[in-house]
């Protein structure tokens, strides 16, 4: 039987302070000599955020994502981490599953943990539980090719969930599916996020998906990419299909979409 999940941590009280999980200070990234990626893009993480980076193609959201997640390192500033374990347990989910098409679904699954030396039988009771999070422990035996582009998602994203992270970074995971299936990874994502506790930083481009998920969009200029302007969406979780058809959702769509628009025109300011 899989291992319960541990249940989110308390919400702070009205007024208190969160700590601060994670910071990008300054942070420049450069490509060569004359590819200017981000310049002075400063974030701020707190344990619980839901953070959606929503900006034009090319502003730098994937590439902040990767700085977060060490895979590269800022030409300038720097990621300061307060939090060592939810570095140490990081959990990452690319826009493309990058399943291992000759492995099954539970083998997939096992891979952060095989990498860290964890033998398959030791790992099983996070695989399993990982698996039942996002509803597919039944299809463990099953191989890529035998599940829908909805389905190899959730693989991808119970991968992330095996170590059992306090942050997961999120590469626009559902760019690439149909509305239905999208809509319904929405509902479940967070409902595997209220099962976690854990924190998320979502890259997007669609307004209606970080208006659905987040409690803060940051929105990115175009490059070089920097954080220009952040909106909070007040709606308290969880969120249901009413939230969808809400006039709240409405106006905070609206907003996102005109903050978005004037930073693919280079004309947004802070606030």
């Amino acid at each position: 039987m899989a291992a319960r999940l541990s249940a989110p941590a308390a919400a702070p009280a009205a007024g208190a302070a969160r700590p601060l999980l994670l910071a990008l200070e300054h942070v420049d990234k450069l490509f060569g000599r004359d590819v200017v990626a981000l310049r002075d893009m400063t974030l701020e993480v707190r344990p619980g955020d839901f953070v959606s980076l929503l900006g034009p193609s090319g502003c730098g959201k994937s590439t902040a994502l990767r700085l977060i997640a060490g895979l590269i390192q800022p030409t300038r500033g720097r990621v300061r981490w307060e939090d060592a374990q939810a570095r140490e347990t990081l959990g990452v989910v690319f826009q493309e599953p990058t399943l291992m098409p000759w492995a099954t679904v539970s083998e997939n699954v096992w891979l952060p943990l095989r990498l860290r030396g964890v033998s398959r039988r030791a790992a099983l009771p996070q695989i399993e539980e990982a698996l039942t999070t996002v509803g597919l422990l039944r299809f463990r035996h099953a191989y890529p090719r035998e599940l829908s582009g909805g389905m190899k998602m959730r693989v991808s994203i119970a991968r992330a969930l095996v170590t059992r992270p306090r942050l997961i970074l999120m590469d626009e995971p559902f760019a690439a599916l149909d509305e239905i299936t999208r809509f319904k990874l929405n509902n479940d994502l967070l409902e595997m996020r209220a099962k976690l506790g854990c924190t998320v930083i979502f890259v997007t481009h669609s307004v209606f998906e970080s208006v659905f998920l987040s409690d803060r969009i940051v929105i990115m200029a175009a490059r070089p990419g920097r954080v220009i302007r952040e909106l909070g969406v007040s709606e308290p979780y969880p969120r249901s299909e009413a939230f969808r058809t809400s006039t709240d959702y409405v106006d905070h769509c609206r907003a996102a979409s005109e903050a978005l628009a004037q930073a693919m025109e280079g004309t947004a300011h802070d606030g």
